[in-house]
């Protein structure tokens, strides 16, 4: 497996430019890997945090938990992501983070960020950048739950999370893994059960995807990213290509 440090490298080399002292001060943080199964907590709602988690392998999802005990999907992470950033700046986390399929994740302890902050100010601003990308991910799921119809609101997130995989290095060919069952893509998009599946039935007769046994396969990548009304500026991602599928 790839190291830990390596992966962080790549993922904050997309949107920042890093100088070698930058990766040396990264390499020389503590990365504590841990291995997660399916649908494990490994922040909760209401923890004090004091690490930050690193996306090595797999995917994550973030999520609020309700009072009734049912969870709003808020945003689903990859490979390389810093899911927590933003609680190196808070003192109680208001939301929680799990895994989706098997993943592993690396916990940095704020101190030595902190310290390697203040010795590379360009490293901490691309953690910053993370946050801000963040954010603007938050902010289009927003319209997207709210403006979009269902089938767009669908096809919006498969183009959203096959880009940013497709960026990670995670696509193979035409597919991707996304380990996200019927009922986690209605509590991310506001659906009924028997609409994620009328929608998901509409976009696989498009013949734009296919999404089996945890694989998001993308057949048509323009139709789908018309269906969605999907561009990619919001990711702010330096090389913005679009796939050849």
């Amino acid at each position: 497996m790839e190291k830990a440090y390596d992966v962080l490298i790549r993922n904050l080399c997309e949107h920042t430019a890093l100088a070698e002292e930058d990766l040396a001060e990264i390499r020389a943080l503590t990365f504590e890997q841990r291995e997660f199964g399916p649908n494990e907590d490994f922040i909760r709602q209401g923890d004090e945090p004091e690490h930050s988690a690193l996306v090595v392998s797999g995917m994550v999802a973030r999520y609020h938990l309700l009072g009734s005990g049912q969870r709003q999907y808020l945003a689903f992470h990859l490979t390389g992501d810093l899911p927590d950033a933003q609680g190196l700046f808070i003192d109680q986390m208001d939301h929680g983070l799990s895994a989706l399929g098997p993943a592993t994740v690396a916990f940095i302890p704020h101190r030595e960020l902190f310290r390697a902050f203040r010795r590379r100010p360009t490293f901490a601003h691309s953690v910053w950048r993370e946050t801000l990308r963040d954010a603007a991910i938050f902010r289009e799921a927003i319209t997207n739950n709210s403006a979009r119809p269902m089938r767009a609101r669908m096809a919006h997130l498969f183009c959203e999370l096959f880009y940013r995989a497709r960026a990670a290095q995670l696509v193979r060919g035409n597919r991707c893994s996304m380990p996200i069952s019927l009922a986690q893509l209605g509590e991310t998009l506001g659906m009924a059960i028997a609409t994620v599946n009328r929608t998901l039935a509409e976009l696989r007769r498009s013949g734009a995807m296919d999404l089996r046994e945890g694989e998001l396969i993308v057949l048509k990548w323009r139709e789908l990213q018309r269906l969605g009304d999907f561009s990619p500026v919001y990711l702010h991602q330096k090389r913005q290509s679009p796939p050849q599928v």
